[in-house]
């Protein structure tokens, strides 16, 4: 009842607190009233220091502890004392339970007790809280092509969230990966805007509600808008220098299916765009997103990219400069740190930036703090977290998609394993192999009794096995030369071997990781000496299975072509050891399909599926330019028969097509069907082929089932060279796996 009672108290205090004078609520805090009477009465009385206060966002004050240095000329408590005088709206970071309601309590201090946005990356699971229910990467769960998973697993999130006072999330991150190189391809769901865009969809749902925003819910944050996914140069930030076409009918769909699904608010890309900062962008954040998206929520700048107008890009020749283009250009809130709110507070007095700007984005904030129910309930209940946190039905969730995640590549007929029998005694090693980096970034360390790496998973699936071990220890970039010997040795003894190999990716050892935010490299190799690792292994003439751990595609052809089998894993979360070892034993049957292109090396870069006709019209010497794995591939421990493809004509807008599938093989198995179409012939070049519907079926041995799949009538119009989109008559193929159709519109 502890818990209860405190938040009893605090209430109390917080209602009589903010009375006028006359005893009774002002009508802000009166939940009877519309929420735009509630905004209007409030805002009356906000002096312009408090409104800006909204738009200013901080770092939590656990997190100034451990960087003493964060905000130089600021102590901790003088961060604490702004939240008491109402000069912050939101904080992030706070990643330590409890935090959120102690730093509610500093704002109820505050004169008018506007309570806390709190916001943090919940990437795939609020991983960066400890005891928290950690899911695979985006990019795992784009490979299960299953939208549902997205939805459950963001619905679970958002539950977790509020259980410890968090309100905003900051994902889904929708820009559409096409540069294998850049760190962040593991936080997308890939190269398809299509794919992209259902899954968006699917995590705002999942996230905000289905029919908008609800109150026990958390706000969504679609981002990077836009084009951070296609650097020149594959780093996080670089430029991106692409035609309006391609904006439009790569970039935007995912943005604008967001938009759809009731996103809320908007994060803007560290990049410049044809010369101008994101951050800046005025045809961006309104004449796209406001103006044609229709967006009516909020915008978030990212970490320090408004400073970044003036000191990194140099369009502005000061910060209070690259302040006021920002919010002008549409900005609502700053992604973060104190110097906001006195240099916007002279930004208005000298007429640089109407008040009326300020109050449109103070309205913006207020607004979603009135629909989560923040002025009712500002506190979350300590005591009832456990019963929220980590709870069975979230860590099936998290099991059951990493179990679809994990991607078949090669088996020469290895796979799958049976306990005890053929392989009795199997050598594991590797960097990854016993590593909470199974997770993947936008994760703190977890309680080791949480998560199964896949040594543990390895041994809890096959208990009639021998797994000998050697740790190659976690810091890829420091392999130590003569453990890498010892694993030629150890191979060479055992009857099998599995190496782990990939990425790190730990946020608590920053100097180290070789993938993940803001860390890129100048090839898609192994890192380190995994490479030579593999190689010893494989030079013990002993049957290997390599299994990648990683978030970006690797270049990986010589290990394709030696090792018997090869398993991308990805990051599967915090049960992906248990998921791993069950497809590795024939318990699961793999299904998942890439959801990104897998280039055979950093030359072939820019490498995607739906590339125009002439991508490839010249040949590269002396090395094959195709991709090693294409978008959409995967294979299974059964076989799949396609036939009798149809395809109709488009009646009432849409058009039905039908294939029969049969599992030809001796398991059941899990299909995913993919349906591409190509414009024949257009007044603009069209890509090769597009994705454009798909669907799962289940089958038994021998079973046949026909798979129904709709297109759009919508989804084959392009932007035209008059800046508009049409579609125009003609005949289109339809492809799905080798089976083509030919309609006409």
């Amino acid at each position: 009842m502890k818990g209860k009672t405190f938040l009893f108290i605090t209430a109390l205090f917080f209602a009589t607190s903010c009375s006028d004078g006359s005893g009774e609520n002002p009508p802000y805090l009166n939940p009877d009233l519309s929420m735009e009477k509630r905004v209007a009465d409030l805002m009356k009385r906000m002096t312009l220091e408090e409104k800006i206060g909204q738009m200013n966002q901080c770092v939590g004050l656990n997190h100034i502890d451990e960087s003493q240095a964060f905000y130089p000329g600021f102590l901790k408590e003088d961060i604490a004392q702004m939240a008491r005088d109402g000069k912050i709206g939101s904080f992030l970071h706070s990643v330590t339970i409890g935090e959120a309601n102690e730093l509610q309590k500093l704002t109820m201090e505050s004169r008018l007790r506007i309570p806390l946005l709190m916001g943090i990356d919940a990437v795939h699971g609020c991983a960066l809280v400890s005891g928290t229910t950690v899911y695979p990467t985006s990019i795992g769960i784009a490979s299960t092509f299953d939208p549902e998973l997205v939805y459950v697993s963001s619905r679970q999130t958002a539950l977790e969230m509020r259980a410890i006072g968090m309100h905003w999330t900051f994902a889904p991150n929708v820009e559409v990966a096409r540069d294998q190189r850049w760190g962040r391809v593991g936080e997308t769901f890939g190269e398809d805007p299509y794919l992209v865009s259902l899954m968006g969809e699917a995590a705002v749902k999942g996230f905000q509600g289905d029919d908008g925003l609800e109150k026990n819910l958390v706000l969504a944050c679609a981002k990077h808008f836009v084009g951070g996914s296609q650097p020149v140069n594959g780093t996080n930030g670089a430029p991106n220098d692409v035609s309006e076409r391609t904006l439009r009918e790569v970039f935007f769909p995912p943005f604008k299916a967001c938009v759809d699904a009731g996103a809320l608010t908007f994060m803007m890309a560290h990049n410049e765009l044809g010369g101008i900062p994101c951050h800046a962008h005025n045809w961006l954040m309104q004449d796209v997103l406001m103006d044609e998206m229709g967006f009516k929520g909020f915008v978030v700048s990212d970490w320090m990219d408004m400073e970044h107008i003036y000191d990194l890009h140099r369009t502005a020749v000061s910060v209070e400069d690259a302040y006021a283009r920002s919010v002008m250009a549409g900005m609502d809130m700053h992604m973060h740190g104190p110097a906001f709110v006195p240099a916007m507070m002279k930004l208005v007095e000298d007429g640089v930036v109407p008040e009326s700007r300020i109050d449109q984005s103070c309205r913006r904030i207020l607004e979603m703090k009135f629909r989560l129910g923040l002025f009712e309930d500002p506190f979350f209940e300590e005591s009832a977290v456990d019963q929220v946190l980590l709870k069975e039905e979230h860590v099936q969730t998290s099991l059951d998609a990493a179990r679809k995640s994990i991607v078949l590549l090669e088996n020469n007929g290895i796979l799958p394993l049976t306990d005890g029998e053929k392989y009795k005694n199997v050598f594991v090693t590797g960097p990854n192999a016993d590593s909470q980096g199974i997770m993947g970034d936008w994760t703190f360390p977890q309680p080791e009794e949480n998560v199964v790496t896949f040594l543990e998973g390895l041994k809890t699936v096959a208990p009639a096995t021998r797994f000998t071990f050697l740790d190659q220890g976690e810091s890829i970039r420091y392999m130590d030369p003569e453990k890498i010997r010892r694993a030629g040795v150890m191979a060479s003894r055992a009857d099998l071997n599995i190496v782990f190999v990939g990425e790190y990716v730990n946020r608590k050892d920053w100097n180290n990781k070789t993938s993940g935010e803001d860390v890129e490299r100048g090839n898609l190799r192994l890192p380190g000496l995994q490479e030579e690792l593999v190689r010893n292994i494989l030079d013990s003439g002993k049957p290997c299975i390599v299994v990648l751990n990683n978030g970006h595609p690797l270049a990986v052809e010589w290990i394709a072509e030696q090792a018997d089998a090869l398993v991308e894993a990805w990051e599967p979360g915090m049960k992906g050891g248990i998921a791993l070892a069950e497809i590795l034993y024939g318990h699961v049957n793999p299904s998942g399909k890439l959801p990104v292109t897998f280039p055979r090396s950093t030359g072939n870069i820019l490498s995607v599926y739906n590339h125009m006709p002439s991508h490839y019209f010249h040949p590269i010497v002396m090395e094959d330019p195709l991709p090693l794995y294409e978008f959409g591939y995967g294979l299974s421990y059964t076989t799949y028969e396609y036939a009798n493809l149809q395809a109709g004509d488009f009646k009432d807008g849409a058009m039905e097509v039908s294939v029969n599938v049969t599992n030809t093989g001796s398991r059941a198995g899990e299909e995913i069907v993919l349906l591409f179409m190509r414009d024949d012939y257009a007044s603009m070049t069209r890509p090769v082929k597009e994705l454009k519907a798909f669907s799962k079926v289940s089958l038994e041995p021998g079973e046949t089932k026909t798979v129904k799949l709709k297109v759009q009538e919508d989804q084959l119009k392009f932007w035209g060279a008059d800046g508009k989109w049409k579609i125009e008559p003609g005949t289109f193929t339809v492809m799905v796996d080798t089976l083509f159709a030919t309609v006409e519109l």
